[in-house]
């Protein structure tokens, strides 16, 4: 039986526990924090972009939804590692299980997110893109072909790693962010584009993940293939 001197007596010390947990969890999960921050960025947002009460209840549930899944994620995986300190197979998949509740909030999350914001958001980049002239057909194959030669001649000057495989800077992140900037300068639209980069920011995370690139070298070589992209489309 529980002992009742550890329970919350009244409803004013079950709030306290709560908060307390809330601190807690900001406190030691850096994804936490993370969320934290995001949260009151777009609360900002909400009230910058003068969102209808409709886009603002989505948008507002949407970061509950993630802070609610993170802080359920952070439960699970302290009593995980409470019951089951040492490493057991049904322990991590009871922590993944418990971060996937978390990727499906986020998925959620952004699809609120840009039902609330797409209106306000989207037309703005869409008239910035548009002042800039139509790149020719070739324009992104050239990009991603100069940005290659650089990167090899870079890897070949600091002395470390291949063309496809470590070194200074990353040519996956590189050729990535090269082909993210050739469609936001392609006039494809400003959601494929979005897709696009979300797809090179994977590619230039996998990279660290590996262990095959440091994030340096990630954000060097992504710096490169966007800056590089720019410059030959300035060229044409």
């Amino acid at each position: 039986m529980l002992d009742r001197k550890h329970k919350p007596a009244t409803w004013v010390q079950s709030l306290n526990c709560a908060i307390e947990g809330i601190l807690w969890a900001a406190k030691t999960q850096r994804h936490m924090r993370i969320h934290f921050c995001a949260a009151v960025l777009f609360l900002f947002l909400a009230v910058f972009l003068h969102l209808s009460a409709l886009e603002f209840i989505l948008l507002a549930f949407a970061v509950t939804l993630v802070l609610f899944a993170e802080l359920f994620n952070t439960a699970i995986e302290t009593l995980v590692d409470l019951v089951s300190p040492d490493y057991h197979e049904l322990a991590k998949r009871a922590k993944d299980v418990a971060a996937g509740a978390v990727l499906v909030a986020s998925i959620g999350a952004v699809v609120m997110g840009y039902f609330s914001l797409a209106r306000h958001v989207f037309p703005v980049l869409g008239a910035e893109l548009d002042q800039f002239g139509e790149a020719p057909g070739e324009f992104p194959v050239i990009s991603v072909l100069v940005v290659s030669i650089l990167v090899v001649l870079l890897k070949a000057r600091f002395g470390k790693g291949n063309p496809l495989h470590g070194g200074m800077p990353s040519g996956h992140a590189a050729i990535a962010f090269s082909v993210a900037t050739a469609v936001a300068l392609s006039h494809a639209g400003v959601v494929p584009f979005l897709l696009v980069l979300v797809l090179a920011a994977l590619v230039a995370r996998s990279r660290v993940q590996l262990g095959i690139h440091s994030v340096l070298e990630v954000v060097a070589g992504g710096s490169l293939g966007a800056m590089m992209t720019v410059i030959v489309y300035l060229v044409f």
